[in-house]
């Protein structure tokens, strides 16, 4: 089994709060990331597919492939988009580093699974100091 990991990077604001909450709960959960005026980040996204070396190609899976499935499934409905009202796979969700991960992991599995690989592993940093790893 080999694994290959490819790296992307998006820009996009949110904020964090439930609904069902006060903006005191929510001030008091969330703190500054319940700004009712938004924040952003500068995300770093790390993909990582398994599989077996084809032994035509040499490859588990093509990287321009996974790049171009990132960047057109996940990367274009993510980048420089506000994560709470225009990403459709995170309606009703709080847009947590957790609840994103998690996202562009339903994205993307059947797309890397069409494309001969597995997924493994998304790993989200949304600052330098803290990211989420999830791995289905």
């Amino acid at each position: 089994m080999v694994f290959v990991t490819r790296r992307e990077t998006f820009s996009s604001a949110h904020r964090l709060f439930n609904p069902q909450l006060s903006a005191n709960e929510n001030l008091e959960l969330f703190g500054k990331c319940s700004n009712e005026r938004w924040h952003g980040h500068n995300y770093v996204l790390h993909v990582t597919v398994k599989g077996e070396i084809n032994p035509q190609t040499g490859m588990v899976i093509n990287l321009k492939t996974l790049s171009a499935i990132i960047k057109n499934h996940v990367i274009s409905q993510l980048d420089h988009q506000n994560l709470n009202e225009e990403v459709p796979f995170l309606q009703g969700k709080i847009t947590t580093s957790e609840n994103i991960a998690i996202g562009i992991w339903n994205v993307l599995q059947p797309l890397v699974n069409q494309a001969g690989a597995q997924m493994h592993c998304v790993k989200l940093a949304e600052t330098e100091n803290s990211y989420v790893e999830y791995f289905g």
